[in-house]
């Protein structure tokens, strides 16, 4: 028999794991300082861009001798310039639990063909991260977007490396805390935790990175858009805001304007505790019901912003036409939006819980999953 619809909607049913919602605060308005129509190299977007550099140093606590940019083409574009960049010094040891990880495998194997040991897990599943090699280059993500794996701390990197780490943090930068000191490249959008505009990138560089592009010169042509150094230095410009290329000053003032309201929120722990907080509402939905469960099988490893759930009822048939079947019937309803399983993991839902996302919502979207999944089971 099907359940009753809930009289509770939530008020926001964005739960997108990219583009992810934006701030409860964002209004239009918000972004009336925005520099339009001037130079980004005049004064007031030079100001800007510096002050999205420096405030994201603030709240994420980056060290002060680590280099932050803002590049082109999203958390793709600054990790695919960290690696063509950085990478043929040494062999690499490439980490892939999910498909963007699987993604810079292929570049670093079929594109850049350096020498590289590959390890990979199935979904749901993570790499052991102590078993690595660390006087190689480590390529690997931290939060598996379309897995809902991530990586439960950075204790097993060694101090001592000889290799840098290369950590795509694109789910993972301000909702989980990174350990700097383990981290030698990191890379995120801005689409992503603070749900800003897309097609920006941020390059986070620590010293460790910058010694290497000063004393390593790739065999292979870089793109303008990839060039980091000039005359066999860092181009310093692009950390205070030069950036390579023209960005969009609307978006660097989105992102400002999110930013502020991070800080308004506690910061980093205050996201963290709000993304924390949405994940559990949904733990407890989990083990309430039996048809549904995690697709990352250890809790210590379940992400707490791209929560990834499978259905486990025997009745289902063909699960990916049955998640497909959910996931529609909630849009269709205005109650939770792009929630489908990224389109190369297993059949299931993927709810974003990033800290833009109200706990309160999560909450009253729920009930509505219990409706559309007896409503799909007695169709």
């Amino acid at each position: 028999m099907t359940i009753q619809q809930p009289a509770t909607r939530p008020a926001n049913p964005r739960f997108s794991s990219g583009p992810c919602a934006k701030p409860p605060t964002f209004t239009l308005q918000s972004l009336s300082g925005a520099p339009l129509g001037r130079s980004h190299r005049a004064a007031p977007g030079k100001a800007k861009l510096l002050e999205a550099i420096e405030t994201t140093r603030e709240i994420l606590g980056v060290p002060a001798d680590y280099k932050i940019g803002i590049v082109p083409a999203s958390d793709t574009g600054a990790f695919e310039m960290a690696m063509w960049t950085m990478l043929g010094q040494r062999p690499a040891e490439m980490v892939a639990w999910e498909s963007f990880g699987a993604g810079w495998v292929t570049d670093v194997v079929k594109q850049l063909k350096i020498e590289a040991t590959t390890h990979t897990a199935d979904y749901g599943e993570i790499v052991d991260m102590a078993a690595l090699n660390y006087d190689h280059d480590v390529c690997f993500t931290w939060n598996g977007t379309t897995s809902g794996v991530r990586v439960a701390s950075g204790d097993v990197i060694p101090a001592d490396r000889a290799g840098l780490t290369l950590c795509d943090a694109t789910s993972a930068a301000f909702a989980m805390d990174l350990p700097w000191d383990k981290l030698d490249v990191t890379t995120f959008s801005w689409q992503k935790v603070l749900g800003g505009e897309a097609a920006h990138g941020m390059l986070i560089l620590s010293p460790r990175a910058v010694e290497r592009l000063e004393s390593y010169t790739p065999p292979w042509p870089l793109p303008k858009i990839f060039r980091l150094t000039k005359g066999g230095k860092l181009n310093e410009g692009i950390f205070r805001g030069e950036t390579i290329n023209t960005p969009s000053m609307l978006c660097v003032e989105d992102y400002i304007q999110a930013l502020t309201w991070a800080k308004s929120v506690g910061g980093l722990q205050g996201l963290i505790a709000r993304a924390d907080a949405n994940a559990g509402a949904i733990a407890d939905f989990v083990a309430a019901h039996d048809w549904i469960d995690f697709l990352a099988s250890d809790p210590a490893t379940r992400s707490n912003t791209s929560v990834c759930l499978k259905f486990t009822d025997d009745r289902i048939t063909d699960g990916a036409a049955f998640a497909k079947a959910v996931a529609k019937r909630l849009a269709d309803e205005n109650v939770a939006l792009d929630i489908g399983a990224y389109r190369d993991a297993p059949p299931g839902l993927r709810i974003w819980c990033g800290g833009t996302v109200e706990t309160s919502d999560i909450a009253a979207m729920l009930p509505w999953l219990a409706w559309a999944f007896e409503a799909e089971i007695n169709a």
